[in-house]
């Protein structure tokens, strides 16, 4: 069995297969009951900042758990640093959750900024985990100079694709499983309800 990271290869086959492999069905049970994906999204005010995190297994329709902070005095947004603005809202989020049980993190943004490796929020954000967990960016919109480093993936009927990266995890791995969350839309369930509870009060 391949391992990336804190996923397998067994989990994604069985994945691909809607868990009608025989034989994978009490793996994944298993996997799944120990180990959860968290999700994060921030939004800006004047002077402050909210930061959401949702907690989930793959197949789920709904969040398991929300855990939500408020960050104040947050900096102004520098161009081509965004990732200093927002890398301290993330931190927080990361310091609430028990972070053992989780084996995967989805942001909403880019892991690298070019083809050649440079970081962009995704990759800081794994840096911060001590490269331990895998992070996977689900961006709605795609940068010219980091084509080599995403997928696209439509979802739904939906001409508009997601733009998928990923670091501690191979990308055609975590392309597919943003591909199969649950949800008919080009944006998965999940991450439509943590986009309201971000934006929301």
């Amino acid at each position: 069995m391949i391992t990336y990271g804190k996923i397998t290869k067994s989990l994604i086959i069985a994945w691909r297969f809607n868990f009608t492999v025989t034989g994978y069905q009490v793996y994944i049970n298993t996997y799944f009951s120990n180990m959860s994906v968290l999700a994060i999204d921030v939004y800006y005010r004047p002077n402050d900042a909210k930061a959401v995190g949702v907690i989930f297994n793959w197949e789920d329709a709904k969040p398991a758990e929300t855990v939500v902070e408020y960050i104040r005095g947050v900096g102004d947004y520098v161009p081509g640093e965004f990732y200093k603005r927002e890398l301290p809202c993330i931190q927080r989020i990361f310091e609430v959750v028990n972070l053992d049980t989780i084996q995967a993190i989805i942001i909403d943004g880019h892991m690298y900024i070019d083809n050649t490796g440079n970081f962009g929020l995704g990759g800081y954000a794994w840096q911060l985990l001590e490269n331990k967990i895998p992070v996977i960016g689900v961006a709605k919109s795609s940068f010219f100079a980091n084509k080599e480093t995403v997928i696209e993936v439509l979802r739904g009927e939906s001409k508009n694709p997601l733009y998928i990266s990923a670091i501690g995890v191979e990308l055609d791995i975590a392309a597919s499983l943003i591909k199969n969350m649950h949800g008919s839309y080009r944006m998965p369930d999940i991450l439509k309800e943590l986009d309201r509870i971000t934006k929301e009060g």
